[in-house]
């Protein structure tokens, strides 16, 4: 077990210092379209328009109450993890570097640095700017903050409960899967509450390494994880996150890129909320597999809404970006 139900609270009160329940809404336009009963969990409302600021913040607060002081902070990321330990670091008052893979979003490399990150281009993928990560933090004694970790779970695993506790009827719901933290917080949260909830992990078709290993009952790494969404860019699926979703998923389900840019466009049409890929994949998931949830109640998380302005420009243009 990741947290007990006290861990949880107490890290809502972290988290709610900074990060304010997000809504999750009943739009009436998108439950016409589905034909379903669907919420929308909106953490695209926080203040890095992501879940994981709450991550960070439980992580660095946790830290800190150890005892531990270190020099400074490093980790990798494609954007939102790196957000959320830059927010909780400024809140510490401590220095923290972010390595991002080559090409990643200008925007929010442009975020962290303003929450005060240094951001260092390194690396051609997410997985090869956490060695680089590693490496710095052997060289310059900061700690290495990783992608996964049962502080970070606990911390985003707040919205998961906040969710159930408004909407403790819901059957399923569909969840995008990066590095797991997400999923993981659910599953947990639903266990602590005694829920039946269906909790089902979304992928991308061309980044399938959680899915591949979801069915293979062990970790099946990818050469490549070639996605717009990036969120669930991820082609190396660690041990421990893969054994929860192993225990506690029901299934994963593939979009393929051309799904994911039409949840983008369904999103704003039908609820004006800008959602960036690995958050409209879930969307996706349930347009593609509506016929399985007929008169269920399902929920969506909406991880994030950090897509840059020339990919959301040639969205609603009608186009799927180039990963």
């Amino acid at each position: 077990m990741l947290f007990t139900l006290k861990d949880l609270k107490d890290a809502a009160q972290t988290v709610g210092r900074t990060v304010k329940p997000t809504p999750a809404y009943r739009w009436p336009l998108l439950v016409r379209r589905t034909g379903i009963d669907v919420i929308v969990k909106h953490e695209n409302q926080t203040p890095t328009g992501s879940f994981k600021a709450r991550g960070g913040l439980v992580y660095v607060d946790r830290l800190q109450r150890s005892g531990a002081r270190p020099k400074g902070l490093v980790t990798a990321t494609r954007g939102n993890h790196g957000q959320s330990v830059a927010i909780g670091a400024s809140r510490a008052g401590l220095p923290v570097r972010i390595v991002v893979p080559e090409g990643n979003s200008a925007e929010k490399n442009a975020a962290m640095a303003a929450f005060g990150a240094g951001v260092v281009t390194a690396g051609r993928d997410f997985d090869e700017s956490r060695s680089i990560a590693a490496a710095y933090q052997a060289s310059h004694g900061y700690d290495f903050v990783p992608s996964f970790h049962p502080d970070l779970v606990t911390g985003v695993a707040t919205y998961a409960y906040e969710l159930f506790l408004e909407h403790g009827d819901i059957d399923a719901v569909l969840v995008p899967v990066g590095m797991g933290s997400g999923i993981c917080g659910l599953i947990g949260v639903r266990d602590l509450l005694g829920l039946k909830t269906e909790i089902i992990g979304v992928v991308a078709e061309t980044a399938p390494a959680f899915a591949d290993s979801f069915e293979a009952g062990v970790p099946r790494p990818t050469a490549t994880a070639r996605t717009f969404a990036d969120g669930v860019a991820c082609r190396d699926p660690q041990p421990e996150p893969l054994d929860i979703i192993l225990k506690g998923a029901s299934d994963m389900i593939r979009v393929s890129e051309d799904e994911i840019a039409e949840a983008v466009r369904i999103y704003f049409s039908d609820t004006h909320n800008i959602a960036e890929g690995a958050g409209a994949a879930p969307l996706a998931a349930l347009m593609r597999e509506r016929h399985r949830f007929g008169a269920k109640r399902v929920a969506l998380i909406l991880t994030g809404g950090n897509i840059d302005l020339p990919a959301f420009a040639a969205i609603l243009a009608g186009r799927t970006p180039l990963p």
